[in-house]
């Protein structure tokens, strides 16, 4: 399915592009962001977002970067089903999951998050907003924060009607406010940034943090699995590559602090050897080795 959206005003008109939603299995529907970092002409379209039909309701699953995405993925729901929105789901702060949700607030749903959800986008909110709108100017018009409703601090079960969606809230991985979402009818597990494939993976959260929880999804038994970015093929083969990443990122920058290496050497030594052909490593591998070495200095 395709809808047309707008990014915002282009030399004085809006510009338009396509907003395409793949359906996996009955009921469940997704947009796949591209591989890139915000920018004005992809108006925050870098995450995968999506939504599960119920025959009572819908639930949304992150709403992307910007209010416009928020208002294509609305279009593309309507395109499908008349039932109304009753939950919006966001896996985790990061900006390009989040600042769609604005586009959801008249149809009163539930906005659903990590327990730690709504004071992270408090504490870093007003930062993601500065940088949204300086860096994608017109394109971010009307994007703001809208904060949780209702929290999740271990389990929970969601009903849609017919289906129902198991939520977990993680310990600090990928970020402090992990939350992935389990549609038990068919089989789909919404992973947030705890996955990515093809995409760098980030670490913002616990590089120890994240390698345990990956161990344990490793054992969910998943039909399929949505990254937060990227296209993952089978589970859970899908998040082996991350794993060797991250494990290979933990033993490296180990290494430097047993030599005491100041933190400036460590990020231009820890290298990245291309065997596993990530995209975006010169934006993001630096700060992976600056969170692991911030966080693992303290075990010496």
């Amino acid at each position: 399915m395709v809808v047309a959206w707008s990014l915002g005003v282009c030399a004085g008109s809006p510009e338009v592009r396509e907003f395409l939603v793949e359906n996996p299995s009955p009921g469940v529907y997704v947009h796949y962001g591209q591989q890139a970092e915000m920018a004005p002409g992809n108006a925050g379209d870098i995450a995968n977002l999506g939504f599960v039909v119920g025959e009572k309701c819908v639930a949304v699953i992150d709403t992307g970067g910007t209010y416009a995405e928020g208002r294509a993925l609305r279009l593309a729901i309507r395109g499908v089903t008349a039932v109304p929105v009753c939950y919006v789901i966001n896996t985790h702060v990061h900006p390009d999951h989040v600042f769609g949700n604005q586009a959801f607030v008249e149809d009163k749903p539930e906005f659903v998050g990590h327990a730690r959800l709504a004071e992270a986008m408090r504490r870093r909110g007003p930062n993601y907003l500065r940088a949204l709108l300086r860096d994608l100017g017109a394109a971010a018009q009307g994007s703001t924060l809208v904060l949780p409703t209702h929290s999740v601090a271990s389990l929970e079960r969601l009903e849609l009607g017919g289906r129902s969606l198991s939520l977990r809230a993680w310990q600090t991985a990928h970020t402090d406010t992990d939350l992935t979402v389990f549609d038990e009818t068919s089989g789909t597990l919404w992973l947030g940034d705890l996955l990515f494939v093809g995409h760098l993976p980030v670490v913002d959260g616990s590089l120890r943090g994240l390698i345990a929880v990956i161990d344990e999804l490793k054992t969910f038994p998943a039909e399929r699995v949505i990254p937060g970015h990227g296209r993952a093929g089978a589970w859970p083969v899908a998040i082996t590559a991350e794993e060797r990443y991250l494990k290979q990122l933990l033993f490296d920058v180990r290494a430097t602090l047993a030599t005491k290496m100041p933190l400036a050497q460590a990020i231009e030594t820890v290298g990245y050897d291309g065997s596993d052909r990530w995209l975006l490593v010169d934006q993001f591998h630096k700060r992976n080795v600056t969170a692991a070495y911030t966080e693992l200095e303290w075990d010496q």
